[in-house]
């Protein structure tokens, strides 16, 4: 019996019909989408393309479990999908999905959970604002690496991320 050839998830860097309607139609591009790493305890954020693979720099050596509570004493991350898109001004921040992480270096464990990750880069590749979970400090850092980053994606962006990260 012969087996079927399985389509995997497809990562592409150009368009994938390139002129034609076949096969890879519809393959999502992560072309440009950053992770950005929020370090809460340190008040910085930063850009870490490793963490599209789970191998940022603070995920290095850590092994992840599913339990938050198995991780005493662990310091806040969020790894913040960032999406950016152009309109008829030009490119902005158009989906932005934030996901906990927390790591303990010492004992080398760490919490995330691998679905909510994999679905909120699926949020921000789709344009969608998710950074309700985040504290108004992670906020606050997220937004200024955003301005920081690009005064002008951040003045195009939406009013739903702009009023999500505002912290009053």
């Amino acid at each position: 019996m012969e087996k079927k050839k399985k389509v995997g998830f497809n990562i592409i860097k150009n368009d994938p019909t390139d002129g034609h309607k076949g096969f890879g139609q519809g393959a999502l591009s992560l072309e440009h989408m950053s992770p950005v790493i929020v370090d809460v305890e340190e008040g910085s954020a930063h850009i870490d393309i490793g963490a599209m693979h789970a191998r940022s720099a603070v995920e290095k050596g850590i092994k992840f479990l599913k339990v938050k509570e198995e991780v005493p004493d662990a310091k806040l991350y969020w790894l913040v999908w960032v999406t950016v898109d152009r309109n008829e001004e030009g490119p902005y921040y158009a989906g932005v999905a934030a996901c906990e992480m927390t790591i303990n270096r010492d004992i080398r464990r760490g919490y995330k959970s691998l679905p909510e990750h994999v679905n909120r880069m699926d949020k921000s590749l789709k344009r969608h604002i998710i950074v309700r979970d985040m504290d108004d400090k992670s906020k606050g850092i997220l937004r200024e690496f955003l301005i920081s980053h690009n005064a002008d994606f951040w003045a195009r962006s939406s009013e739903e991320l702009k009023n999500g990260l505002f912290v009053g």
